[in-house]
């Protein structure tokens, strides 16, 4: 079975398909396919995570499942939440995908710092919400929602990871993510959390 990971972020990718090797599946990313990313216009991380699901099923002809994650930080109500990947505004940018990316994450954590400065409450999590349609009308999408708890630092730590990781601190690792190796980090993430109750449900609900 092709299963469309609809996603554009390599590094989401990359972790995606180590969580799903466990299945049977041909895994292929909407990118390989030349589906473009869709709008997330929604306020939950359930209500994009199925709108990029039932997108890329439509374009792919075949089933998809889909990521919408995010950073929840206590002290700011909850933000960035469903706007984490552009939490900062930054102007149009022309050059390589991947490098627009690298400068939203800085922008974003830089952000992130600055709405945190002076406050001593910096509990915050990361939510993960999964999705998975066999085609874009499934009457029963597969939905799994996890979160890995920890605090925001005051300076970034580490190298590894993106988006948030290296302000997030995880205190049963007394490591930030971004100092976690992709084998820990796939052990232990809301990604993680999320896609061991998804797979119980692609093997028993689409007998995979």
């Amino acid at each position: 079975m092709q299963l469309v990971l609809a996603s554009n972020n390599l590094k989401k990718l990359s972790e995606l398909r180590a969580l799903l090797d466990a299945l049977p599946l041909q895994v292929v990313a909407q990118r390989e396919l030349g589906i473009k990313e869709t709008e997330e216009p929604h306020q939950t991380f359930i209500e994009n995570a199925l709108a990029k699901a039932r997108h890329a099923a439509a374009a792919a002809g075949s089933p998809a499942i889909a990521d919408d994650s995010g950073l929840c930080v206590d002290a700011l109500g909850g933000a960035p939440g469903v706007i984490s990947a552009h939490y900062a505004p930054l102007p149009p940018q022309s050059g390589e995908r991947e490098a627009q990316r690298r400068a939203q994450d800085a922008a974003n954590n830089a952000r992130l710092l600055q709405q945190l400065q002076g406050v001593s409450e910096r509990r915050a999590h990361f939510v993960s919400t999964l999705v998975a349609v066999r085609r874009p009308d499934d009457p029963q999408p597969l939905v799994a929602t996890a979160r890995w708890s920890g605090e925001i630092l005051t300076q970034p730590r580490g190298a590894l990871g993106f988006g948030y990781d290296p302000l997030m601190f995880i205190p049963a690792l007394g490591r930030s993510v971004a100092e976690l190796d992709a084998a820990t980090k796939n052990a232990h993430s809301h990604r993680a959390l999320a896609m061991a109750q998804l797979l119980p449900l692609l093997r028993e609900v689409w007998r995979v």
